[in-house]
C-alpha cells in the first residue's frame, strides 16, 4: 500500500498550506511540535545525564566517556538513524563487555574496537541486514540482557557497601561475605536513600506528588542524595571529571588479533540487537498510545543501524563508550510527547553543554549514589514479564542457560551457548514424536504427536502392525509436516489394510482434507477446536470413504480403493427446522465428546477470552474458522458492518459500547480486532444511501458508518491497496476504510483509552475477502495503510511486513 489518495495528488502545495485538523494553523503547529520536544528533550536529558555516569562507573571507563556517548547517540544517532523518537547513549548491554574489554585491552584500545564495531554496523546497514539481527530468539536476547543485568548488580552492590567490585560475576558473589563484614555506613546510607527516592518518587500521592512527579526519578534520587552527602559532610568517593585536555582518545588496537576481532564482533552483534530491539519496542509504544495523525514514520531498520554505526565510530574517536538505543530513555521520550528526532538532539545537547558548563555540580555526586541507581537499573533488566513470555512458550531453559552463561563467562559465550541449547531444544521437538494406539468400543485409535519424520518410522510402522487385518482404524495426525519416508509407510500400510477389507480414516493436519463418513456411519476428524470440520464435512459432496494421504490420491491402486467403497452422493441439506435438528444432532453425537471437558473447564472457571472480536453479521464470515480459534478464546460482537458507534453519537446502540466495557474493564482482554470482509451488505447500501429517504431501523444504524464514507472522500486520507493492488471498486475501498474508521471510533472509547495509554492493550484492523477465503491484517505506514498477507500455513509474506494497526 505504497499508494496515496489521488485526490491527494492535485494541490500538494495547498494541502501544505492548509489547517490541520485540529484547526490550527501549520505555524501554530509547528511551534506547538517545537515546544513538545523541547520539553521532552529536557526530560530525556535529567535522566540520561545520571544514567550515563553510572554506566561509565560500571564498565571502569573515566566518567566523562559516558557523557561523550550521551551526547554522540543524541546529536549523530538521533539524526541520522531511523527511528526518529529512540534514544541512544551508553549500552547497558555492553557494559559488562566494556569492563572486561577494559580489563584485558585498557582503555584507549577499547575506544579504537568501538570505532570498528561501528565500522561493521555500517557494512551491515549497507548489506540491509538489520532484520536479520531479530532472528535471535528473543528467549537469548532477554537471557542475554538479564544475565547483564545480574552481573552489574552484583558489581555495584560492592560500591554501595563501599567496597570495590571484583573482576567477575563469580568473584563478586565469593568477596560479599567480606564485603558485608566491613561495610562503610556513609556509603550504605546514601545508596539506601537512593534507592528509596527512586523506587518512592514514582508513587508520591496527592497534588504535590503529581507535580513533583514531574522531575524523572533518577535526578530526584541522585540529587537528595547528592544534597544530603553535601549538608552531612560525609567523606566518600566522589564524582572526579578531570580536564577535557587530558581526555584519553583511541589508539591502533594492541593486543592477539583473534581476541581483537572476537571482542568488534561482540560489540557490534550485542549493541545491534540491542539497538534494534529497542526501535521495535519503541515502534510498538508509539502505536499503542498514539492516534495514526499524531505518529512518526515508522522504524527503519536499516538507516537505525546506519545511525548506530556512525555514531560508534564518532564516539569512539572521541573517547566515549560504545552507543545503542536504550528502552529506559526511549519510553521516557515517548510519553513526555516528543513528535520528532528534534527531541533526541535536543537532549544530546544538552549533555554537551552540561560536559563543559556543570562540572563543578557533577563533581559533587557521591560514587555511591551513581553505582545504587546503576544496581536498580540491573535489577530491572531480570524483567518479570520476560520470565512469563519465555515459560509460556516453553523456553525456560533457553533464558535461563542463556543467563548462567553470562553471569559466569560473559556476554559473547552466554549468546553462543543459549543459540546452541535453543538449537537442541528444536532439533529435539522436531524428533521427539509420541506414537500410541487405544482400543475404543472395538475402534483402534493411533495417535502420532508430533512430526512425523524417517526418525519415527520405526515406532510407526511397530504401532500400526499391533492393528489386525480387516479392523476398523482411526489414526490421528497431530503435526504440520510429514516426509516422504512417513508417507510411504502410512501409505503402504494404508494399502494394505483396505486389501484385507479393514477400514480407515485419517485426520489431522498432515493431511489434505478431513475424512467423511466411513460405511458404518461413523463421521471422524472432529477436533474440539475446529468447530467448522463437522460444516466441512457435511457440505463436501465427494466420495470420502477412505482417507487421503498427502499424495495418495495419484496412486492409481489407491484410487481403487477409494471408488471401490465409496458411498452414494450426500442428500441435500435440510433447511428450517429439519437442518436445525440435524446439526444439534451431530454435534451432541461427533463434536460434544470431544468438547465437553475444555466447556466443563470453562463452566468452572468462567471465561477468560484474549481477544474482542468485533466483526459483521454475514452468514459468510465464520469466526473460530478464519481465526483458528476455540472456546473461550474470543469474546465476539456481531453487527450489520461492524460498526463501533461513537461515545455520545445520535442514535446509539448502547449495546456494542456495553460489549466493549465488559471485555475491556472486566474480562481484561489483551487486544480488540475490527474485522471488515468483502462484499459486503452494508457497505454497498452506505454506499447507495439516498439523502431525505424515510429513516429505517437499518438506515438508523448505518448513519454510524458515515464517518467511514466522509473519510474516503476525503483528500487528507491514503487509500488502501490489498497485497499491492488497489481495491476492486468503491465497495471494496469502503469496506477497508471503515475497518481503518472504525478503529479510531474504538479509541475515543474511555475504557479503550485508558487501558491503551497503559500499554496494556492492543488494536488491530482485520479484512476478510470471501472469495478468495484470504485474512488480510491491516498494517499502518507514515500516511496510508499496508495489508500484510498470511498465506495457507499462516506463515507471513515477507514483502508485507508492518505494523499493527
Amino acid at each position: 500500500m505504497t499508494a496515496t489518495s489521488p485526490k491527494a495528488d492535485q494541490a500538494p502545495h495547498e494541502a501544505d498550506h492548509a489547517p490541520n485538523k485540529a484547526g490550527r494553523a501549520p505555524d501554530k503547529g509547528h511551534r506547538a511540535d517545537l515546544h513538545a520536544d523541547l520539553s521532552a528533550s529536557l526530560t530525556v536529558f535529567l535522566i540520561a545525564l545520571p544514567l550515563s555516569l553510572g554506566i561509565a562507573l560500571a564498565t571502569g571507563a573515566p566518567l566523562q566517556a559516558g557523557l561523550v556517548a550521551a551526547a554522540v547517540g543524541g546529536i549523530v544517532a538521533g539524526r541520522l538513524g531511523g527511528t526518529p523518537l529512540l534514544v541512544s547513549g551508553p549500552a547497558t548491554g555492553l557494559t559488562v563487555v566494556t569492563a572486561e574489554l577494559i580489563q584485558h585491552y585498557g582503555w584507549r584500545t577499547t575506544c579504537a574496537i568501538t570505532v570498528l564495531a561501528g565500522c561493521c554496523q555500517l557494512g551491515l546497514a549497507a548489506l540491509r541486514t538489520a532484520r536479520s539481527a531479530l532472528m535471535v530468539s528473543p528467549a537469548i536476547v532477554h537471557g542475554m540482557l538479564a544475565g547483564v543485568g545480574v552481573t552489574i548488580a552484583l558489581a555495584q552492590l560492592h560500591i554501595v557497601l563501599g567496597g570495590t567490585p571484583q573482576s567477575s560475576a563469580l568473584a563478586n558473589v565469593l568477596g560479599l561475605p567480606g564485603q558485608l563484614a566491613n561495610l562503610q555506613p556513609a556509603a550504605v546510607g546514601v545508596s539506601a536513600l537512593t534507592l528509596v527516592v527512586l523506587l518512592g518518587w514514582p508513587r508520591l500521592p496527592g497534588r504535590v506528588g503529581l507535580a513533583l512527579r514531574k522531575v524523572p526519578a533518577a535526578l530526584a534520587a541522585v540529587a537528595t542524595a547528592t544534597t544530603f552527602a553535601a549538608l552531612t559532610g560525609l567523606s566518600l568517593p566522589r564524582v572526579n571529571l578531570p580536564s577535557w585536555r587530558s581526555h584519553a582518545l583511541p589508539e591502533l588496537p594492541e593486543g592477539p588479533v583473534l581476541g581483537i576481532m572476537a571482542a568488534v564482533l561482540t560489540v557490534t552483534l550485542v549493541g545491534s540487537v540491542e539497538s534494534l530491539l529497542s526501535a521495535v519496542a519503541t515502534d510498538k509504544l508509539i502505536a499503542s498510545q498514539r492516534r495514526t495523525g499524531n505518529r512518526p514514520p515508522r522504524a527503519d531498520l536499516d538507516r537505525e543501524l546506519r545511525g548506530q554505526g556512525a555514531a560508534n565510530v564518532l564516539s569512539g574517536l572521541l573517547g566515549g563508550l560504545p552507543i545503542a538505543g536504550g528502552a529506559v530513555r526511549s519510553v521516557a521520550n515517548v510519553k513526555s510527547g516528543a513528535v520528532s528526532r528534534r527531541s533526541v538532539m535536543l537532549h544530546g545537547l544538552w549533555i554537551l553543554l552540561a560536559a563543559a558548563l556543570l562540572v563543578p555540580v557533577l563533581d559533587l555526586i557521591p560514587l555511591a549514589a551513581l553505582a545504587a541507581l546503576v544496581m536498580a537499573l540491573g535489577v530491572q533488566m531480570v524483567n518479570a514479564t520476560h520470565l512469563r513470555t519465555v515459560t509460556r512458550h516453553r523456553e525456560i531453559a533457553v533464558y535461563v542457560t542463556t543467563i548462567a552463561a553470562v553471569v559466569l563467562g560473559g556476554v559473547l559465550e552466554g549468546v553462543a551457548v543459549g543459540i546452541a541449547v535453543a538449537v537442541a531444544i528444536a532439533l529435539h521437538r522436531l524428533a521427539r514424536t509420541r506414537i500410541t494406539v487405544e482400543v475404543q468400543d472395538g475402534v483402534h485409535r493411533v495417535w502420532a504427536r508430533g512430526q512425523l519424520t524417517f526418525l519415527a518410522v520405526p515406532r510407526l510402522s511397530r504401532v500400526l502392525n499391533q492393528i489386525p487385518p480387516g479392523g476398523r482404524a482411526v489414526v490421528e495426525l497431530d503435526g504440520s509436516f510429514m516426509d516422504h519416508a512417513a508417507y510411504e509407510t502410512l501409505q503402504d500400510w494404508q494399502h494394505a489394510h483396505l486389501v484385507h477389507g479393514g477400514s480407515l480414516e485419517v485426520t489431522g493436519r498432515s493431511t489434505t482434507r478431513m475424512s467423511g463418513p466411513d460405511r458404518t456411519g461413523h463421521r471422524g476428524g472432529h477436533h474440539c477446536c475446529r468447530p467448522w470440520t463437522p460444516w466441512m464435512n457435511h457440505c463436501d459432496h465427494r466420495s470420502a470413504a477412505e482417507p487421503v494421504i498427502p499424495g495418495a490420491a495419484t496412486a492409481p491402486d489407491a484410487m481403487e480403493s477409494v471408488e471401490a467403497a465409496a458411498p452414494p452422493p450426500a442428500p441435500r441439506r435440510r433447511r428450517g427446522a429439519g437442518q436445525l435438528a440435524s446439526g444439534i444432532s451431530a454435534f451432541q453425537r461427533d463434536t460434544a465428546p470431544h468438547v465437553r471437558e475444555e466447556l466443563a473447564r470453562l463452566a468452572r472457571e468462567g471465561q477468560r477470552p484474549s481477544q474482542l472480536f468485533l466483526t459483521c453479521a454475514d452468514s459468510r464470515l465464520v469466526t473460530s474458522m478464519i481465526t483458528a480459534s476455540g472456546p473461550g478464546d474470543l469474546f465476539t460482537v456481531r453487527n450489520v458492518g461492524n460498526l463501533v458507534p461513537l461515545p455520545g453519537a445520535e442514535a446509539t446502540d448502547d449495546s456494542v459500547a456495553a460489549a466493549i466495557e465488559y471485555a475491556v474493564d472486566v474480562l481484561k482482554v489483551d487486544s480488540i480486532t475490527v474485522c471488515g470482509h468483502s462484499g459486503c451488505g452494508a457497505m454497498q447500501a452506505l454506499l447507495n444511501s439516498t439523502p431525505g429517504a424515510p429513516m429505517t431501523p437499518l438506515r438508523r444504524w448505518l448513519r454510524h458508518g458515515l464517518p467511514s464514507l466522509e473519510r474516503m472522500a476525503s483528500r487528507h486520507h491514503p487509500w488502501a491497496r490489498i497485497a499491492g493492488r488497489l481495491p476492486a471498486d468503491a465497495v471494496e475501498q469502503l469496506c477497508l476504510t471503515n475497518v481503518v474508521q472504525q478503529l479510531e471510533h474504538l479509541r475515543a472509547h474511555e475504557s479503550v483509552a485508558r487501558r491503551l495509554a497503559e500499554g496494556t492493550l492492543e488494536l488491530h484492523g482485520m479484512y476478510f475477502h470471501v472469495g478468495e477465503a484470504q485474512a488480510y491484517l491491516l498494517s499502518e505506514g507514515e500516511d496510508f495503510f499496508d495489508c500484510r498477507v498470511f498465506d495457507s500455513v499462516g506463515h507471513q509474506a515477507p514483502e508485507h511486513v508492518g505494523q499493527h494497526a
